[in-house]
């Protein structure tokens, strides 16, 4: 088992002392995936509660959308993909990402939640309140941040983590 120095050293992209050397390749975390059969609903969550944006998607054979924030494509692949699923012809999401029950499409299963670093807090509370979204928030004074959370129609966790100093000023 890992010692918690050697886990966090190969976090920094430090060979690990049990690897010889070997320095793992993966970068940052790129995307998440929601499967839904609402696709509206999402699209309308993440556009006009979390501000990201509709962009380029390819053709895959399945509905579904990719929401960016920030850089657009090419340079990004966008931060949430929504997959739709079509009940009526669901051979090619089968096909390209294997099938799934549907009464597993609720919440966020094994992962617990999704953060995101965020500012204005105050804009993300009238938003989330202009949109009915129920929200919950704490201060963790030792990190200097103040986290929201709160589910998407999916019912997937979403935490953002702003300055604590905006807590106090929107307060």
């Amino acid at each position: 088992m890992l010692e918690f120095d050697q886990i966090a050293s190969h976090a920094r992209g430090l060979p690990r002392p049990d690897t010889a050397g070997e320095v793992m390749a993966i970068g940052r975390l790129d995307h998440y995936s929601i499967r839904t059969l609402d696709i509206d609903a999402s699209r309308r969550f993440y556009t006009q509660v979390m501000g990201f944006e509709e962009g380029f998607r390819p053709a895959f054979e399945f509905p579904g959308l990719w929401l960016y924030n920030g850089a657009p494509y090419p340079e990004s692949t966008g931060v949430v993909h929504i997959i739709g699923i079509d009940l009526d012809d669901p051979e090619g999401l089968k096909e390209y990402l294997g099938d799934r029950d549907l009464d597993t499409l609720k919440g966020t299963g094994a992962v617990d939640h999704m953060a995101f670093t965020a500012d204005d807090l105050s804009d993300m509370r009238a938003r989330l309140k202009r949109h009915e979204v129920e929200y919950r928030e704490r201060t963790v004074p030792s990190l200097g941040l103040h986290q929201m959370f709160f589910e998407d129609p999916s019912g997937v966790t979403i935490e953002l983590n702003f300055p604590a100093a905006e807590a106090t000023s929107a307060a």
